[in-house]
C-alpha cells in the first residue's frame, strides 16, 4: 500500500491519483459504514426478539434485515471494487432513510452524518470502482 501511495502522491499521473483517491474513498466509505452493520448483524442473528425500527413500513425484522444487507453485505462489496455502482446505490438509500426517515425530527445534527455518507456512496456510484478494484480486475480478463 506504501507503494501505491507514493507512486501516486510522486507521480504526475493525474489518473493514478484519480485512482487512489477512489480507492480511499471506497475503503473508508466501507469500512466505516461496516461498523455501523456488523452490530446490527449481530443483533439479526441472536435469537433475542427483533428490536428495530420500521422506517418504511415493511416489519422490523425485514427493516432490520435489509439494514444489513446494505451496511455489512454491501459496504464489503464496496470496499473490494466488486459490483460498486450496484452496490453504492442500496448503501445511498439506506443513509437517505436514516436522515430523511429515521432522523426527520431530530434536526439536521442527526442527519448531516448519513447525508454525508450517501453523498460519498452517491459519488461512488456514478465514478465506478477505480482502477484498484475487482471490478477492474475482472473487467481486464
Amino acid at each position: 500500500m506504501q507503494t501505491l501511495l507514493n507512486k501516486a502522491l510522486n507521480s504526475g499521473s493525474n489518473s493514478t491519483n484519480i485512482s487512489v483517491a477512489i480507492l480511499i474513498l471506497r475503503i473508508a466509505g466501507g469500512a466505516f459504514m461496516l461498523t455501523h452493520g456488523l452490530g446490527k448483524f449481530e443483533a439479526l442473528f441472536s435469537g433475542e426478539p427483533i428490536q428495530f425500527r420500521d422506517p418504511i413500513g415493511v416489519g422490523a425484522t425485514a427493516s432490520l434485515a435489509l439494514a444489513v444487507f446494505s451496511e455489512v453485505l454491501c459496504a464489503v462489496l464496496l470496499i473490494v471494487g466488486l459490483g460498486t455502482r450496484l452496490a453504492a446505490i442500496p448503501l445511498a438509500i439506506t443513509m437517505f432513510v436514516a436522515a430523511f426517515i429515521v432522523h426527520a425530527t431530530d434536526g439536521f445534527g442527526r442527519q448531516e452524518l448519513p447525508l454525508l455518507y450517501a453523498a460519498v456512496y452517491i459519488s461512488i456510484a456514478l465514478i465506478g470502482a477505480g482502477k484498484y478494484s475487482l471490478d477492474n480486475w475482472l473487467l481486464k480478463k
